[in-house]
C-alpha cells in the first residue's frame, strides 16, 4: 500500500543521508525534476527519467517520489521493479541531459551545464534572476477567512445556484458527485477508512439542476442524498453527457488551483495578490481553498499550455499547488454542502482579472525587467558618465556599429583592420581606437583562409604583432546558427573574457526571419543589444547594400533589407565606390598606391553619439584600406555605373513631374470651361477629372506651382 511505500522511502532517504553520499553533480537533478510533471509524461518519457536517474547513480527513491505526483497512474512497487531491470538495459544510453532537456521544454533555466547542453537564451540574458516571481511568500500576511457558523439551507441553495450560473451555460451537462465508496488505506502503520468519490452523475444540464434547486429549495432534494461526512464534488468544465473523462469535456473554460500543504489564510492571500482570474473560490470544508480559474482555451492543447503556465506562476509565487488537478475533467469541491460539520461554501466570485488573456498580459507587465522612469531634475547635477570611446568620434564601448557596402568594398578586410587597431591600440582610418581584447566571429571563410588574412593584413600594415593575444577568432563557417540561437552560445563563450568588441562577419549568415520585415528585423537586431548588455562590449557587424544604384539614397537606406538594419546601430559606416579612372593622370601622380591595381572608396558615417564626420577617402590596396591622405581622390566622382543610374533616376523623376503637370493643366482647363471661366476652376472638380483626391491635387500644386488656391478654388497664376 501507499503508506508502506512511504515508510520504505523514508528509510532509503535516511540511509542515503547517513552514509550513501552521492558524487557531486554538475546539477542536482532532483531540483530539475520539479519542472517536469509526471502527469504530462508519456510512458516512454516516464521510463527515460528513471533510466537517466539510474545512469547518474541517483537512488531509486528519487524516481519513486517524483512518480508519486501522478496519483492516477502511480502504482507502489512499479518503480522498484523497473529500476531493478535497468542493469540489463541494452538500449540507447539515457543520461541526465534527457532530464534537463525535458525541464527546459517546461521553462527551466540554469546557469550551469549538463553534458555540454546549450543553455537557453533567456537564462543568459534575463535581467530578473527569477522571472514571474511577484510575491515573496515569507512576507505574505494571512488573509482573514470567515467560515459561516450557521450555513442555512437558503444560503446553501443560493451558493450552488450562483456557482452553476457563473461556470455553465443552460444546456451544458454538469458532472457532480454526491455518493462515495469506502476503502481501507494504511497510513503510518495504521489502517484508516477513506471515503472517495464515485463516478457520479453527468446526465443533467445546468438548467435542469437550477430548476430542481429553485423548486425544491434544498440541495439534497435537488441533486440527491448527500454523505455529509464526505461532502460533495463537481466538475468545473462542461461535459457531453456521455462520461466524465477528458475526452467528454466540451469546453475548456476553467482550471483548478488547490493546495493541501499551506495555511488557509496564506492560500487566500496569494491567490488574491496574484490577481488570478477566479470565477469562483470555494472553501473545501477541509485544508484547502478551491479556486476555479478562467482558462478560456479553444482546445485541449491550448488548455494544457495555459494550465502549465498558470501552475508555473502560482508555484513560483509560493503557492504549493496540487499538480494532480491539471486535467480539465477534474473534480472540485461543490459549494452548498456540508462536510464533516464544516460548510463547503462559496467564498467569492469573479475576482482578479476578467480573463486569462488579461491576467497573462498583466503578469508579463508587472514582471518585466524594464527600468522605472527617472526624473530629470534629480539627475541634472549628477549626470552618469558616458561610456568611453572605443573608436574616437565614431563608437562608444558597449554600443553597436554596422559597416555597409557593396560586395567588392573589402568590408571583411576593413573589419580585420579594425580588430588589429583595437588589439594594438592604433588608429583605424585616422580614428583613434581604445586598446583591448576583441573577438572576431568568422562566418564566411574557412579557418585557414581566415587566419592567413589576419597575418596578411598585419604584414601589409607593417604592424608588429605585439598584442596578438588580444585577438580571438571564432571560426563558424558551416556551423553558423540563426542569431537568436547563436547569441546565447556567444555570450557563454565570451563571459569573463573582457572583450571590448565583438565583430560578426557577415550578418546575412545569421539573419533570423525575413530581412525585409521591420518587426522581424527589430527582433533580430535586439539580439545584438542582448550581447552588448550581457558582455558590456561593443558589437560590430557588416551587411551588404541592396541591389541597384545607391548614390541617390541616404546612407541609412543603402543597406539591404528593412531600414531597421541601418537605423538600429549607434554608428553606421557606409562605403561607396569612386571612379578613379576618370581622374586626370597628373592629379594621381605621387599617389601612395598603384592606382591601376586599386579601387577607390568614400567612407561616410551616420552617428548617434557623435557629430557627423567629414567623409574619408580610401584606397583599397589589397588586403588593406589606406587613407587617401594626399587628397588625390577629393575630386573623384562616384563610379560611372552609379552616375548613369543616378541620371536615369533623375530623368524618370522629371518625366513623372512633367506628366503630372500636363494632367493638372488639362483638368484645370476642362473644369474652367464647365464653369465658363478662363482662369478659375473648382478644386473638387479638378480632382474628379484627374481621378485623385483633393488632397493629392493640393500636393501637386506644391510640386508644380503654376496655380494658386483661393477660397477653395484653383486660380490660374497671372504670370502662369
Amino acid at each position: 500500500m501507499v503508506g508502506e511505500y512511504r515508510k520504505e522511502l523514508t528509510r532509503q532517504r535516511t540511509n542515503h543521508h547517513k552514509g550513501v553520499q552521492m558524487e557531486q553533480k554538475k546539477l542536482d537533478l532532483r531540483e530539475v525534476l520539479e519542472f517536469i510533471d509526471p502527469v504530462d509524461c508519456s510512458y516512454e518519457e516516464w521510463l527515460n527519467v528513471g533510466l537517466a536517474l539510474h545512469h547518474e547513480e541517483y537512488p531509486m527513491f528519487v524516481w519513486e517520489e517524483w512518480s508519486a505526483n501522478d496519483g492516477e497512474r502511480f502504482h507502489p512497487g512499479e518503480c522498484e521493479a523497473k529500476w531493478n531491470s535497468f542493469g540489463s538495459y541494452t538500449g540507447k544510453q539515457i543520461t541526465g541531459a534527457t532530464i534537463t532537456q525535458m525541464a527546459k521544454d517546461n521553462g527551466w533555466t540554469s546557469s550551469k551545464q549538463w553534458d555540454n547542453t546549450a543553455i537557453p537564451f533567456g537564462a543568459m540574458v534575463m535581467a530578473n534572476p527569477d522571472p514571474y516571481k511577484i510575491i515573496d511568500k515569507t512576507w505574505v500576511e494571512s488573509a482573514d477567512i470567515e467560515i459561516p457558523k450557521h450555513y442555512s439551507e437558503e444560503q446553501r441553495v443560493a451558493d450552488l445556484i450562483k456557482y452553476l450560473e457563473i461556470l455553465f451555460d443552460p444546456e451544458d451537462y454538469v458532472g457532480y458527485v454526491n455518493t462515495v465508496y469506502t476503502h481501507i488505506d494504511n497510513e503510518d502503520g495504521h489502517e484508516i477508512k477513506i471515503k472517495s468519490p464515485t463516478k457520479g452523475s453527468f446526465g443533467r444540464t445546468q438548467n435542469q439542476i437550477l430548476d430542481a434547486l429553485r423548486s425544491n429549495k434544498k440541495v439534497d432534494n435537488a441533486i440527491g442524498t448527500l454523505d455529509e461526512e464526505a461532502g460533495a464534488w463537481i466538475r468545473f468544465n462542461a461535459l457531453d453527457g456521455k462520461g466524465v473523462k477528458n475526452n467528454n469535456v466540451t469546453s475548456y473554460k476553467f482550471a483548478l488551483i488547490e493546495s493541501d500543504e499551506m495555511e488557509l489564510g496564506k492560500q487566500k492571500a496569494i491567490l488574491e495578490q496574484l490577481e488570478l482570474p477566479i470565477a469562483a473560490m470555494v472553501y473545501s470544508g477541509g485544508k484547502s481553498i478551491h479556486a476555479i480559474v478562467h482558462i478560456d482555451a479553444n482546445d485541449y492543447n491550448e488548455y494544457r499550455t495555459r494550465v502549465d503556465f498558470l501552475y508555473k506562476i502560482v508555484q513560483k509565487n509560493g503557492f504549493t499547488v496540487d499538480k494532480q488537478n491539471k486535467n480539465p475533467s477534474r473534480l472540485s469541491r461543490m459549494p452548498g454542502v456540508m462536510r464533516a460539520g464544516k460548510p463547503q461554501f462559496l467564498m467569492a466570485t469573479n475576482i482578479g482579472k476578467e480573463s486569462f488573456k488579461e491576467w497573462e498580459e498583466w503578469i508579463a507587465t508587472v514582471n518585466d525587467d524594464l527600468p522605472e522612469p527617472e526624473e530629470l531634475d534629480a539627475l541634472w547635477d549628477n549626470m552618469p558618465d558616458l561610456a568611453p570611446s572605443l573608436i574616437d568620434g565614431i563608437l562608444r564601448e558597449g554600443h553597436k556599429m554596422l559597416i555597409a557596402g557593396p560586395s567588392k568594398a573589402g568590408k571583411s578586410f576593413a573589419l580585420i583592420q579594425l580588430c588589429i587597431s583595437i588589439a594594438e591600440g592604433k588608429p583605424w582610418f585616422g580614428f583613434d581606437c581604445a586598446q583591448g581584447k576583441v573577438l572576431y566571429v568568422n562566418l564566411e571563410l574557412d579557418r585557414a583562409s581566415c587566419l592567413h588574412r589576419f597575418k596578411d593584413v598585419y604584414e601589409a600594415l607593417d604592424q608588429q604583432p605585439t598584442n596578438i593575444a588580444n585577438i580571438s577568432i571564432w571560426n563558424l563557417r558551416g556551423k553558423s546558427l540563426p542569431m537568436d540561437q547563436l547569441a546565447p552560445k556567444l555570450i557563454r563563450r565570451a563571459e569573463k573574457k573582457g572583450y571590448k568588441a565583438i565583430i560578426i562577419d557577415p550578418i546575412y549568415k545569421v539573419i533570423t526571419g525575413d530581412e525585409n520585415s521591420a518587426d522581424q528585423m527589430a527582433n533580430f537586431c535586439n539580439q545584438f543589444d542582448k550581447v552588448c548588455t550581457e558582455l558590456k562590449c561593443a558589437v560590430i557587424y557588416c551587411h551588404h547594400h541592396s541591389k541597384g544604384n545607391q548614390t541617390a539614397k541616404r546612407s541609412m537606406d543603402r543597406a539591404s533589407g528593412s531600414g531597421v538594419f541601418a537605423r538600429d546601430p549607434d554608428a553606421l559606416i557606409d562605403l561607396l565606390e569612386l571612379e578613379a579612372d576618370n581622374l586626370d593622370e597628373s592629379k594621381l601622380a605621387g599617389a601612395p598606391v598603384d592606382v591601376s591595381q586599386c579601387t577607390a572608396w568614400r567612407m561616410e558615417g551616420t552617428l548617434r553619439e557623435f557629430p557627423r564626420f567629414k567623409p574619408v577617402d580610401l584606397w583599397f590596396d589589397y588586403p588593406i584600406h589606406r587613407v587617401d591622405e594626399g587628397g588625390f581622390l577629393s575630386m573623384a566622382e562616384f563610379d560611372s555605373a552609379q552616375a548613369k543610374g543616378l541620371d536615369k533616376m533623375n530623368k524618370r523623376k522629371q518625366a513623372a513631374k512633367e506628366k503630372k503637370q500636363q494632367q493638372l493643366v488639362d483638368a484645370f482647363n476642362i473644369a474652367a470651361a464647365e464653369s465658363n471661366f478662363s482662369n478659375r476652376a473648382d478644386i473638387k472638380r479638378v480632382a474628379e477629372i484627374m481621378e485623385v483626391s483633393e488632397k493629392t491635387v493640393r500636393r501637386y500644386l506644391k510640386e508644380i506651382p503654376i496655380y494658386t488656391v483661393e477660397l477653395g478654388e484653383l486660380v490660374e497664376r497671372v504670370n502662369g
